[in-house]
């Protein structure tokens, strides 16, 4: 059967591979190409630029620490020369698990220049999700941060991880503050010991010492992976995409053509998108750098405080998700920090609600562009451009070199006519060469050159495109991917649960939080706390479901599978119902931008802690 579909679709196929009409590019000004002249180059290549050219230029700013782009290739190249003294060779995954620190810059950078690949990993994880993505990339160094350090501890002799370098916030900081934090974390009895053996973990200062430097040269970018960027799997488990130092250099270069009004060396970028989330690693550490810009990392997200900073750093570029524009705007106290030197604001990760954009430009007096990616891209697609025709609501545009269709959902090889809805398939110099060990899933992502997004989209007459829906079942929450399967299977595991399924429900603000129905056991007794504290333990907070549902039994289809789309449907419907009524209901949750309490704390990777999930208000997007 598969056989004859290939042959019906043939015709189809052959077709599907001509060069289609590009409407968008009537729209580029004058100074974006429809095609680029790529450096094909080793991604450090653009440190090494930005470090001789602007060598004492600040290219990170901490709160009282500074450190000049001449000192982050060098402190990056004494890491890369104590990674190989530490076992490290070429192609080796090294892993990192850090919130937004100056050390996760050094690091970043350090790790590629010991020619090995860089494994970012979130810090929120619980021990099942290290343990999983440890495994699978075959991590054997990894560093990581004294509040994740308890996680470790409980896995460390089993996950095969030879050697573990453990940071501090501290170390960013400078004197007197690095002694202060030291002092204040004892007499809070908030300090974690790490026992340092030396043997299998080690301090990270081991890692800047001596004055050896190495920088192993790439022969071939294009074939030579940089970073193994795991995204959310549709069937359960995440996957490696194989992102090439090429694939993320042409990425953030197609960025700077598109943002090319803004001028080199003067940029200061706020760092609030964690690097460990490919598109704050892109937008916050990589093209910072081809524009050899100050980056400010922010390590935890607190709305009124990120104003403070960016009035204080005098910030030009705001990298955000909807959520973190949406907060600003609900500060009281924001007229006491509003600049004048703010140029551009990012959005990504979800859609913008139109009438907060068009707030948000207003009181902060700056242009917004919003973008859509994946990680299998490195990750950005399109964006709205700067300068010229908008629509609001609309992805914009697809980047210099990038093609991009909507094709039938059936066969994935008619392109389709404008405004006709189908699925949106891409292909560019961005685009991963594959999934790591994964050959049978990067067979049906990328086929013919042609990455299928899963994402159902319209592209009008002009050339805009808009995201309708997704074609597979995975919730956004946060910004981040989670797939319904993992969340079940953990649901599964509890001893009281006969069925489960989750299911991603829209907020009216925050995109998405996570459902789950249950069907308990005949007998069994149990409430939303349980279910809960049971996800909780065993799964990253932003996956763990805010709302729970108990139902003596769920919809199937006739051979019983459980239908996901129906009960979402259901809720939409609810949804439509409250509305008429008047009616708003808040839904508790959280994730990597929620702020914790009402006084302004926030849940954020440089805490750690477990919170109690009753406390939490939920950031969707980012």
């Amino acid at each position: 059967m598969e056989h004859q579909r290939d042959l019906s679709a043939s015709g189809q196929a052959a077709a599907f591979e001509e060069t289609s009409p590009r409407p968008w590019l009537r729209y580029y000004d004058e100074n974006i190409p429809a095609t680029i002249d790529y450096r094909v180059v080793p991604l450090y290549a653009w440190l090494d630029e930005a470090a001789d050219r602007y060598p004492s230029s600040v290219a990170c700013a901490f709160y009282n620490t500074r450190i000049s782009y001449g000192r982050v290739r060098k402190d990056a190249e004494r890491i890369a020369a104590n990674l190989a003294a530490h076992g490290v060779k070429p192609g080796d995954r090294v892993g990192l698990m850090l919130p937004n620190l100056p050390q996760t810059m050094l690091l970043f950078w350090g790790v590629l220049k010991a020619g090995a690949v860089v494994v970012m990993i979130n810090p929120l994880y619980m021990e099942k999700e290290i343990s999983y993505q440890v495994k699978d990339a075959g991590i054997r160094h990894l560093v990581t941060i004294d509040l994740c350090w308890p996680k470790f501890d409980k896995l460390r002799d089993s996950l095969g991880i030879e050697k573990y370098f453990v940071t501090c916030i501290a170390e960013g900081l400078s004197f007197p503050l690095n002694i202060l934090h030291r002092l204040k974390n004892r007499k809070e009895n908030a300090e974690r010991k790490v026992p340092y053996d030396r043997v299998r973990v080690f301090p990270y200062a081991d890692l800047l010492k001596g004055k050896k430097r190495l920088c192993v040269p790439v022969p071939d970018p294009k074939n030579t992976m940089a970073l193994l960027q795991y995204t959310g799997g549709t069937t359960g488990r995440s996957k490696g995409a194989m992102l090439s130092h090429f694939n993320v250099g042409a990425n953030a270069q197609q960025v700077r053509k598109i943002i090319h009004w803004l001028d080199d060396g003067t940029q200061v970028f706020m760092a609030v998108l964690p690097f460990f989330h490919v598109y704050g690693l892109n937008v916050c550490l990589v093209v910072p750098t081809l524009f050899r810009a100050r980056v400010v990392p922010v390590p935890r997200f607190a709305p009124l405080e990120l104003l403070k900073s960016m009035k204080k750093h005098k910030a030009t570029v705001l990298p955000g998700a909807p959520s973190l524009y949406i907060a600003l705007l609900k500060q009281k106290q924001k007229e006491a920090y509003m600049l004048n030197t703010l140029r551009l604001c990012i959005s990504g990760s979800a859609p913008m609600p139109v009438e907060m954009q068009r707030c948000f430009e207003e009181q902060f007096k700056t242009r917004m562009i919003e973008g859509y990616g994946l990680s299998e891209a490195s990750p950005i697609t399109h964006l709205t451009l700067p300068n010229g025709l908008r629509k609001m609501g609309s992805i914009g545009f697809p980047l210099p070199d990038t093609e991009a269709r909507i094709v039938d959902m059936e066969l994935g090889t008619v392109p389709l006519a404008p405004g006709k809805v189908g699925e949106l398939v891409i292909r560019g110099p961005q685009v991963m060469s594959g999934y790591w060990k994964n050959p049978d899933e990067t067979a049906g992502t990328i086929r013919n050159g042609w990455l299928y997004t899963g994402d159902i989209a319209t592209m009008d007459e002009e050339g805009f495109f808009s995201i309708v829906d997704r074609k597979k079942d995975m919730i956004i929450v946060g910004g981040y991917n989670v797939a319904p399967r993992e969340i079940d299977e953990v649901l599964y595991e509890h001893p009281k649960v006969s069925e489960a399924v989750s299911v991603g429900i829209a907020h009216p603000t925050r995109g998405e939080v996570i459902k789950a129905y249950i069907v308990l056991r005949e007998g069994e007794h149990c409430d939303k706390a349980e279910i809960v504290g049971w996800c909780r333990d065993r799964l990253a907070n932003y996956k763990v479901p805010r709302m729970v549902e108990f139902r003596k039994e769920l919809p199937k289809t006739l051979v019983g599978k459980i239908l996901r789309r129906a009960l979402r449907e259901e809720e939409e419907r609810r949804t439509k119902l409250r509305a008429v009524d008047g009616i708003t209901q808040s839904v508790e949750s959280e994730s990597y931008f929620d702020s914790e309490h009402k006084n302004g704390q926030e849940n954020d990777p440089v805490s750690l802690e477990e919170k109690n999930p009753a406390s939490v208000e939920e950031r969707k997007e980012g």
